[in-house]
């Protein structure tokens, strides 16, 4: 094995499969035992368990486009994995502030894309309420996709503060 294969953060690629496997396990309970589109109280006031299926994206972005909407995000998911799997094949592993977001959305986006290509939809369950005002249901690779961007901006922001300290 090459010096550079050895000291790279490919190995992080690991946790994007345990996001993929925790993502998949949890749609085939979902499946296999939620009603569709009926609110199954977890904490009540706050949070349902609520099978709804997803054609678009965030936000049901497109989801009434027509079908085209989930090849597009099929492979607009593929090549971001793709280039992320790339981008930590060029960072040092031990540059956990890069790894782990970057494992994150890869995990979450694959995940995602394993719903569109078996079922042609994202099974999402995961519904957050405050009195009337509802958030769009979701699910674990939507939250892997968010952490991970999320640590991205905060770890960029803090690490720009850190080399303009010159520290």
């Amino acid at each position: 094995m090459s010096k550079q294969l050895k000291h790279n953060a490919l190995a992080w690629l690991l946790l994007s499969a345990v996001v993929i496997v925790l993502d998949q396990l949890s749609k085939y309970w979902v499946l296999a035992t939620l009603p569709e589109y009926k609110a199954v109280p977890v904490i009540d006031g706050f949070w349902n368990w609520y099978r709804a299926y997803n054609t678009g994206a965030a936000f049901s972005f497109l989801s009434n486009a027509g079908g085209w909407q989930t090849w597009f995000f099929t492979v607009l998911a593929v090549a971001i994995s793709g280039l992320l799997v790339h981008w930590l094949s060029r960072t040092a592993r031990g540059d956990w502030r890069a790894a782990l977001p970057y494992s994150l959305i890869i995990g979450g986006a694959l995940g995602n894309v394993i719903d569109r290509l078996v079922h042609g939809h994202v099974v999402d369950f995961i519904q957050w309420y405050w009195r009337g005002h509802y958030w769009p249901s979701f699910n674990i690779a939507d939250s892997a996709i968010v952490c991970g961007a999320v640590g991205i901006a905060l770890f960029g922001l803090f690490d720009s503060k850190r080399k303009a300290k010159g520290a």
